[in-house]
């Protein structure tokens, strides 16, 4: 097929075209376990008939209205989230980068209105991954995403993740605020240690700085929790969302509290299809589902039962010398003599029929679906370890 889309994407070599749960079909009509999860978007899997139904009934009431209007579902997604977290406040947008974006522009502007214009510093984790935006790509710690895009924004200062020292010496009276990811995605599935975190609290209240917990990943359940911060006994100040707040359908939104919220003021910042009907529409239906207490104990339970089995397949290959991660999000580390050669792993299992992902050179990533059930569990990792006996012939 004639590709006229710009070549920043090294496509795979089949095109998927319908899809139902944990399953996918190709073009050619061979199916294939998906275990990816469309890097942790589809948290209910394909074309949930929930989700469907939401859409289909709010395709025929509204697709777009100006913001200068709210909307039903939008007030509706927003007050699930509020009532479930410790927000008070939501702000809406279409993705991930988008909202990592406002959190840091809110914090900006957060602290120049109550401290002055000094505090504007932003610290980060080294290897962090926040978005594809010029300022979030700067924010992120991981040069070989933002060296082609110089000049960058400046006052962004890179921490070792996890080390509480190092946080410790970087926060000063300049630091408007602190952004960590719960679990680091991007560079392997690596979750902060609850002591990290806590430290992190307690350095951003002692210099008057906002802790930011970009939750795009693993938020919405992916971890057994709705949030990933219930896990480590603290509150940040805001949290970033996207990926499984959709279900599948593009949004993203900040979470915040009343005493932040309003540095938001009327004009200070804004998103055209920002809180699309649609997209809210969906959200909250896949909200209802994620945040059921039995989904959420779901995901627990196969993320233990996952997360054995891989590594007893890392035992048994030889493959992998660590298996990490919470709930459904989970990473196998390669083992040293195999370093740097995950993608080599990603493409032999999409012969075999799964679909799974790199979480940088040396780690597999899965994400599957929620609602991942045993059957296609066992399909699925019969078929990975079929792509491994293959690939290490």
């Amino acid at each position: 097929m004639q590709n006229y889309l710009t070549p920043n994407f090294s496509f795979a070599p089949m095109i998927p075209e319908r899809a139902l749960g944990s399953r996918v079909w190709d073009t050619e009509g061979r199916e294939y376990i998906d275990l990816s999860g469309g890097i942790a978007v589809n948290a209910l899997g394909h074309c949930h008939p929930d989700l469907i139904a939401a859409l289909a009934e709010q395709s025929q009431k509204l697709w777009h209205i100006s913001n200068i209007y709210t909307t039903k579902p939008a007030q509706e997604l927003a007050q699930k989230l509020v009532e479930h977290t410790f927000a008070d406040k939501v702000f809406f947008c279409n993705s991930g980068a988008e909202a990592n974006e406002a959190a840091l522009k809110l914090a900006r502007k957060y602290g120049r209105d109550h401290f002055g214009g000094h505090k504007t510093e932003i610290i980060s984790c080294l290897n962090s991954f926040h978005g594809r935006t010029l300022f979030t790509v700067s924010v992120g710690g991981q040069p070989k995403y933002s060296k082609d895009y110089a000049p960058l924004p400046q006052g962004i200062t890179h921490v070792p993740f996890n080390d509480i020292a190092a946080l410790e010496a970087a926060i000063n009276e300049n630091t408007c605020a602190v952004i960590i990811e719960p679990i680091q995605g991007e560079s392997g599935i690596l979750p902060a240690t609850q002591e990290y975190l806590q430290a992190a609290r307690r350095l951003c209240d002692e210099h008057g700085a906002l802790l930011i917990l970009d939750e795009v990943q693993t938020g919405m359940g992916h971890t057994g929790k709705l949030f990933a911060y219930e896990h480590y006994g603290i509150t940040p100040d805001i949290i970033s969302s996207a990926k499984a707040l959709g279900g599948g359908f593009p949004i993203g939104a900040i979470l915040t509290t009343d005493k932040i919220a309003p540095t938001f003021g009327p004009g200070t910042h804004g998103s055209t299809f920002g809180g699309n009907p649609m997209a809210c529409a969906v959200g909250s239906r896949a909200f209802d589902i994620i945040n059921a207490p039995e989904t959420l104990a779901h995901v627990e339970k196969q993320g233990q039962k996952l997360q054995t089995t891989l590594r007893e397949l890392g035992d048994k290959t030889g493959v992998f010398k660590e298996v990490r991660g919470m709930g459904l999000l989970i990473g196998c580390v390669l083992a040293d003599q195999y370093k740097g050669r995950a993608s080599e792993i990603t493409a032999a299992a999409l012969k075999h029929g799964l679909m799974v992902l790199v979480a940088g050179a040396d780690v597999v990533r899965f994400a599957p679906s929620l609602l991942l059930n045993d059957e296609d569990m066992a399909e699925g990792l019969k078929r990975l370890e079929a792509a491994l006996t293959e690939w290490l012939v």
